[in-house]
């Protein structure tokens, strides 16, 4: 009895895959290196040959390194190839620290400046880095102290999922600060419900908070 008697049955697309991406009989190589279903290296053989030693256990010949000598395959559900390296895509996304800015006003209102700590949350609970920025108009230049209040307040604010990389800077008519996420078991939600909440497009790189 196959090993994986019902793999096949549990993909029906199984031979539509990423371009490029060759499997059993489209493996063109007169030889391949095996690797078996649980990581063992079979050795060197005919992809022929190889292919029936998939089709025993119910499996599909994956070609995973065309460029070796000779080409690496792997014995392996395709169904579930597929969706381990979406994964690990998808992970590594995840993973990849982007810098977005959220800009403040000294005399931002109560509402506005919660939607802003919300925005900013999302950013950092994804794994992000954020900038807060302050520009002062006008008067406001004579009551600087004024800026790195507020873009302290929203440091405390934002305490539960983030860490500052520094002081409050003054340069200039504008405050900055940068914020860095906390390790991804630390964070906490404040002004998001769950990490449901957090749209993808608050993670979209193109996207600065105006």
């Amino acid at each position: 009895m196959a090993k994986y008697p019902n793999s096949r049955g549990r993909y029906p697309n199984r031979n539509r895959g990423p371009k490029g991406l060759r499997r059993n009989d489209r493996i063109r190589a007169s030889e391949v290196r095996v690797i078996g279903p649980e990581g063992t290296n079979l050795g060197v053989m005919p992809p022929r040959k190889a292919l029936q030693l998939a089709q025993k256990v119910g499996l599909d010949l994956i070609e995973i390194s065309p460029g070796a000598k000779p080409p690496v395959c792997r014995i392996l559900d395709f169904g579930k190839f597929l969706y381990e390296e979406s994964k690990k895509q998808k992970e590594s996304k995840t993973t990849t620290s982007k810098l977005k800015e959220i800009k403040l006003r000294i005399g931002i209102d109560s509402h506005d400046f919660e939607t802003k700590l919300r925005r900013a949350e999302g950013f950092l609970y994804n794994g992000n880095k954020v900038k807060l920025s302050l520009q002062f108009r006008g008067r406001e230049n004579e009551h600087p102290e004024l800026g790195v209040e507020r873009i302290n307040q929203a440091r405390d604010e934002l305490s539960g999922v983030s860490s500052a990389d520094g002081e409050a800077r003054h340069v200039g008519r504008q405050v900055t600060l940068i914020l860095s996420p906390l390790p991804e078991s630390k964070r906490t939600l404040k002004f998001n419900q769950s990490d449901e909440s957090i749209e993808d497009d608050e993670v979209d790189d193109s996207e600065v908070e105006e």
